[in-house]
């Protein structure tokens, strides 16, 4: 198996296969935004609970302003006032009228609301220059939640304004699937913790921290460690870790070298290898297997190879577990600005760039393939090549996934 190369759509597959997300757990209205809900959801009130206006003015009988206009107003007397949360209701007449405030209840007998833009005042009387047919201005009890009505699906992501109706609808703990908590390891005897101080030949792990970060940007919560070329070293760090995590992610040490040490040291732990090897560039030596039935993702340690193997393979497998149906980079459409290939119709190739925008579609710039980490720190973009296609020619449409 460890010979065998993937293309990127087996390797997808084999993750979706898989993983599978993590259970349920109930939070707070604004702690769900973003979350994927675990059930389906229905409301438990109606919304408004009563008939309510829709704006301030004057609820009247519609029949006794039926012919009214500017030169023929009709004259009505007001009985008083009626705000939102009032629980005082007052009974209309024929002949007369109640002042009333945007989201206060109908009172009783009134079938509709005469804007204050048809109303004159005087004194406790009122004229009504404009017929208004019935129903006008007034929302019905349930207008916009009724009991019982089906609000939210299963494996939906709420957004801010799906949380406001589960409010008005009254709920206030939501069940969403668990974010994952992910263990991500820095491997190599170079690394140093930012922040300490730095001998030759050392270098600042970066690797983990543009993990992490990409974990926080989803809401998932991040444990980090960073561990020497050591076996034992390694085997102890990932069998910790993963007692407490959802999943786990190395860095460095993905290849076949003297000191990769890293899928060596999980095949002594037992974990079950999906693929180790895809046709991509860069990150062909991305890797994926499961340790105690949890996803453990196998990166690269070069800044471009350890950035696309996360968010080609390792994010989208975490954002299963985290609930999401189609999980991945947001992708919108961009024409090229120049040609883009590397000449493998036998493998995928992704391209960093930037996008520019004018009147019609965003253009996408690719930067050079080779691309370190403070070129990759400017990109707003990824195009791809897909496998079977050599190159993509300029002006050309193309899908993009969306970095920020």
């Amino acid at each position: 198996m460890k010979d065998v190369f993937f293309s990127l759509k087996e390797a997808l597959n084999l993750m979706m296969e898989n993983i599978r997300p993590l259970s349920a757990e109930h939070v707070s209205l604004v702690d769900s935004v973003d979350r994927i809900a675990a059930d389906d959801l229905y409301a438990r009130v109606d919304s408004p609970s009563v008939n309510s206006s829709l704006k301030d003015g004057f609820a009247v009988l519609s029949r006794d302003i039926d012919g009214a206009t500017v030169q023929n107003p009709v004259r009505l007397h007001v009985l008083g006032s009626m705000a939102a949360g009032c629980e005082e209701n007052v009974h209309i007449l024929s002949g007369t009228a109640v002042r009333i405030l945007t989201g206060a209840r109908i009172p009783t007998g009134a079938d509709v609301v005469v804007a204050d833009e048809f109303v004159t005042r005087s004194g406790d009387d009122i004229l009504i220059d404009a017929a208004i047919s019935p129903g006008r201005n007034i929302l019905q009890k349930g207008g916009d939640v009724s009991n019982r009505k089906h609000i939210l699906r299963a494996e939906q992501q709420i957004s801010p304004v799906m949380a406001g109706l589960l409010a008005a609808a009254g709920h206030h703990r939501i069940p969403v699937i668990k974010n994952p908590v992910i263990g991500i390891i820095g491997t190599g005897s170079e690394l140093v913790e930012p922040g300490n101080a730095l001998s030759e030949g050392q270098l600042y792990a970066s690797n983990i921290v543009t993990l992490a970060g990409w974990c926080k940007k989803y809401r998932m919560t991040s444990c980090l460690a960073i561990v020497r070329d050591d076996p034992t070293a390694i085997f102890d760090t990932v069998r910790q870790l993963s007692d407490r995590t959802d999943a786990i992610i190395t860095s460095g040490g993905a290849w076949t070298g003297d000191f990769d040490w890293v899928a060596r040291v999980l095949q002594e732990l037992g974990w079950k290898e999906l693929f180790h090897r895809i046709r991509i560039g860069p990150g062909k030596a991305v890797g994926l297997g499961l340790l105690n039935r949890k996803p453990v993702f196998i990166l690269p340690g070069a800044p471009p190879s350890n950035l696309i193997g996360f968010l080609q393979i390792a994010l989208p497998g975490l954002l299963v577990l985290a609930g999401h149906v189609n999980p991945g980079l947001p992708v919108i459409h961009a024409r090229l600005a120049s040609d883009l290939g590397g000449g493998k119709s036998d493998w995928t190739d992704f391209f960093f760039g930037t996008l520019g925008y004018n009147d019609d579609l965003p253009v996408f710039s690719p930067m050079k393939k080779r691309s370190r980490l403070s070129s990759i720190a400017r990109a707003s973009a990824i195009a791809v090549v897909p496998e079977g296609m050599e190159r993509l020619s300029t002006g050309a449409v193309i899908p993009v996934q969306l970095l920020k």
